[in-house]
C-alpha cells in the first residue's frame, strides 16, 4: 500500500479495520491488549497511533492507541471510521469524583461533559456527547457475568491534565455527581455519533481528580496493583462487550 492510500497519522487504509475495535491512549497497552486477540498482527505504527488487529472469540477486532488529549485522539476516531469501524469502545484511565469511586474502581460511562476544547469545533454543544445504548448495556452485561463490579454514569472529558491557574469546573462537576474526570470520551462519543458509529467507554480508576485532593495528593502507585487489576479487568470486560454489540 503506498502512502498516498494511507490515513492520516494513523497510516491505516479504507477497508483495513474491522467493524469492531477497542481504542487506548497509552501504545503499550494497545500491544497488550493485542496480545489477548488470537493471531495478533501490528497493522501499523506512526507516532502515537499503534494499531493491531486479530480475533477474539473468532470474531475479527482491532486496536487503536490514541495517546493523551482529545485533539489526536479524534483524528484517530475519525480515521477509524473511514477505515471500516462501526464500533469502538474506549479502554482507558481516569481520575475519581465521587467518595466511592476510588483507585481501582472501574467506570463505564453513559456520557461526557465536553469540556474538551475540541468539539466544540465540530457541533455546537448544546449536542450531547452520549454513549450508545448497545455499548453500554453490552459493558454492564460483560461485567455482570464475570463478576466485576462497576459504576456507570457521566464523566467529566478535560483538556487539561495537570490544573492550571484558572479555576477548575471539577469540583462543580462532582458535586453534580460526575464520576471521573478524563481527556478523550467526549471526542469519541461525538465523532462517533455524527458518523453513525455505536462507542462508549469503561475507564479505569488509578487515584483521585488532582482539582479534588492537589496535584500533591495524586498517588498513582498507592494502589497500584488494585489499579493494575482494574486494568486488566476493563480490557476484560471490553473485549467480550465489543463483539456481542449488533453491527445495525
Amino acid at each position: 500500500m503506498s502512502e498516498k492510500n494511507l490515513l492520516p497519522c494513523i497510516h491505516v487504509a479504507e477497508g483495513d479495520i474491522p467493524p469492531r475495535v477497542l481504542v487506548c491512549g497509552d501504545p503499550q497497552r494497545a500491544q497488550r491488549i493485542s496480545q489477548r486477540l488470537e493471531n495478533p498482527r501490528c497493522l501499523a505504527q506512526n507516532r502515537e497511533y499503534w494499531t493491531y488487529v486479530g480475533e477474539y472469540k473468532g470474531v475479527p477486532v482491532a486496536v487503536t492507541s490514541h495517546g493523551v488529549g482529545c485533539g489526536g485522539a479524534a483524528i484517530a476516531f475519525e480515521s477509524l471510521w473511514r477505515a471500516g469501524a462501526k464500533v469502538i469502545i474506549r479502554t482507558g484511565t481516569c481520575g475519581g469524583m465521587q467518595p466511592d469511586v476510588t483507585a481501582g474502581s472501574i467506570v463505564v460511562a453513559t456520557a461526557a461533559c465536553r469540556e474538551e476544547g475540541v468539539t466544540e469545533k465540530m457541533i455546537p454543544l448544546s449536542y450531547p456527547a452520549v454513549a450508545d445504548s448497545e455499548v453500554v448495556a453490552a459493558l454492564l452485561d460483560a461485567a455482570r457475568q464475570q463478576s466485576i463490579p462497576v459504576h456507570k454514569g457521566i464523566v467529566l472529558t478535560q483538556a487539561l491534565f495537570y490544573p492550571g491557574f484558572l479555576e477548575s469546573t471539577v469540583k462543580l462537576y462532582a458535586k453534580a455527581g460526575v464520576k471521573a474526570m478524563e481527556n478523550e470520551v467526549a471526542s469519541l462519543l461525538v465523532v462517533a455519533s455524527l458518523h453513525g458509529v455505536k462507542a462508549g467507554a469503561i475507564i479505569a480508576v488509578d487515584a483521585p481528580a488532582f482539582e479534588l485532593v492537589g496535584v500533591d495528593g495524586y498517588n498513582q502507585t498507592a494502589d497500584g496493583g488494585n489499579v493494575v487489576q482494574a486494568v486488566e479487568d476493563e480490557i476484560s470486560i471490553a473485549l467480550d462487550a465489543v463483539i456481542r454489540v449488533p453491527l445495525d
